[in-house]
Order: structure tokens, then C-alpha cells, then sequence
């Protein structure tokens, strides 16, 4: 990896620290001046912006991912146009990243009441909103595999061009790079479980 994707890691890392203390300081001690419906929205502003983490920064790891692993499976499907089934496969691979924070908004939303039905936990408690920033973090970051998926998945649709049978190990190679996601979806639903948002 490139010292400035290293890089931007970090300070992304950072940031996201930084969002979850300020959004924590900011909820205590505003909830105090507050009404109910007041933190109750609020509390609800907080879980969309948590659905927004989400599906937005896997969303956008999974659409460069698409595009990198497509830039590959373009060229060899136009001198082999009988791989393209099989470059197709390995192009979609990074999109799941991206199903998994629209899994993770849809769950958030459905526990915080937002498309319809009563809220599974308490909006007055403003902390809600802070785990819900947490849990699209946790997802969010963790979607960012899809990059690093979609890599492996470029080199795997160029080695089953030169020799179609390395396509099955191809798609392990390329898999692996999501145990990561997979991890994050994982700890996103078990901390949602955990606090009620399930």
C-alpha cells in the first residue's frame, strides 16, 4: 500500500475519534437543556448520520472497487469473450462491502424507529445516537477492504486470462481481503444486539 493511502487511514482514523468524542461531550451535556422530543431527535439526527458513515464510505469503497476490478475484466473480455462470466464474478466481489452498510443503515434505521413503528431503544437517551455514529464507523471503516478486495481481484481476473483454471483460487485470493468487512458487520450487529437497536 502507498504511504499516502497509509496515511489517509490514519488521519481518517483519527477523525473518527475525534467525531465519536465530540458527538458524546456534545449529547451529555446538551441533553440536559433539553426536552424529550428535543434529544429525541436529536438522538434520531445522530442515527441517521451513523447510517450515513455507513453505506457512504462503504459505499464509496465498494464503487472504486467495482471500477478497478471493471477496468481489468473490460480488457480481458474483449480479447476473451468467453471469460466474461467469470471476470464479471470477480468484478462484483467488492460490491459486498457496500450491501453491508445498507444492511447496517436498514437495522439502525428499523431500531431507531425512522421507517416506521415504534424505536427499539430509548431516544431520550442521547447516547443512542452516539452508538449509532459507532456502529457506522465500525462498518464503514472496516468496508474500506473493498479497495484492497478489488486489487486482488484485478490480478485474479489477469491470471485467469492467462490460464483459466487459477479462476476458483482467484476467488479465494479475493475473499480473503473481506474477512475484514465481515468482522466489522459481525462486531456492527452484535453491538446493536447489545445496546437494542435488534
Amino acid at each position: 500500500m502507498r504511504k499516502s493511502t497509509i496515511n489517509l487511514l490514519v488521519i481518517l482514523g483519527v477523525a473518527a475519534v475525534v467525531l465519536m468524542a465530540f458527538t458524546a461531550t456534545a449529547a451529555a451535556q446538551d441533553a440536559a437543556t433539553m426536552t424529550p422530543d428535543e434529544v429525541s431527535g436529536r438522538t434520531k439526527a445522530m442515527v441517521v448520520v451513523g447510517c450515513m458513515l455507513a453505506m457512504g464510505i462503504t459505499g464509496i469503497a465498494s464503487a472504486l472497487g467495482i471500477g478497478l476490478a471493471g477496468s481489468s475484466a473490460v480488457a480481458v473480455a474483449a480479447e476473451k469473450p468467453e471469460l466474461f462470466g467469470k471476470c464479471l464474478l470477480l468484478q462484483a466481489l467488492p460490491m459486498t462491502q457496500g450491501v453491508y452498510g445498507l444492511l447496517t443503515a436498514i437495522l439502525l434505521m428499523l431500531g431507531a424507529g425512522i421507517l416506521g413503528g415504534e424505536p427499539k431503544v430509548d431516544l431520550t437517551n442521547p447516547m443512542y445516537g452516539t452508538m449509532a455514529v459507532g456502529i457506522g464507523l465500525v462498518i464503514g471503516l472496516t468496508g474500506i477492504s473493498a479497495i484492497g478486495q478489488a486489487m486482488t481481484a484485478s490480478s485474479s481476473i489477469g491470471a485467469t486470462a492467462r490460464n483459466p483454471d487459477v479462476f476458483g483460487r482467484g476467488i479465494i485470493y479475493t475473499a480473503m481481503s473481506e474477512t475484514l468487512a465481515i468482522f466489522g458487520l459481525l462486531v456492527g450487529i452484535l453491538i446493536m444486539s447489545g445496546v437494542g437497536f435488534l
